[in-house]
């Protein structure tokens, strides 16, 4: 059975250079680029060893076939933090959203949560 490794999610953007500007903005580092000069069709970036892709719906029409959904609530990006408060704060001072104030969750948790520019949810979590 073949084996696998390094997982990584890739969200769909109709602004590939925007969502990596934010990413990277909150601490995100990037180390992929397609095409390296110009508009990018695709961006990885990293975090803490995990990677996450931005891709366009543009590219994933055309070079794969599919029909991506390009905005909503699709997908959730967790962000773990010593200081959810000072967090969310962080990220909505780049005019990111607020869809929750930092709340308790299960009694060890602290949950706030933001969006990207194209919608997609972000957690931003500490234990208690």
């Amino acid at each position: 059975m073949a084996a696998f490794r390094t997982p990584q999610v890739i969200l769909f953007s109709e602004d590939v250079s925007r969502a990596a500007a934010f990413y990277a903005g909150v601490g995100f580092r990037e180390v992929f680029r397609v095409p390296t000069e110009g508009a990018p069709i695709h961006v990885d970036l990293v975090l803490d060893g995990y990677r996450l892709g931005i891709a366009a719906v543009s590219s994933v029409r055309d070079d794969h076939g599919l029909d991506p959904v390009p905005t909503g609530q699709r997908a959730a990006v967790v962000l773990w933090t010593d200081d959810t408060a000072a967090a969310l704060a962080r990220i909505a001072a780049t005019g990111a959203p607020i869809l929750a104030q930092p709340h308790e969750w299960l009694g060890r948790l602290l949950i706030a949560w933001t969006a990207d520019p194209d919608g997609n949810p972000i957690q931003v979590v500490q234990h208690l």
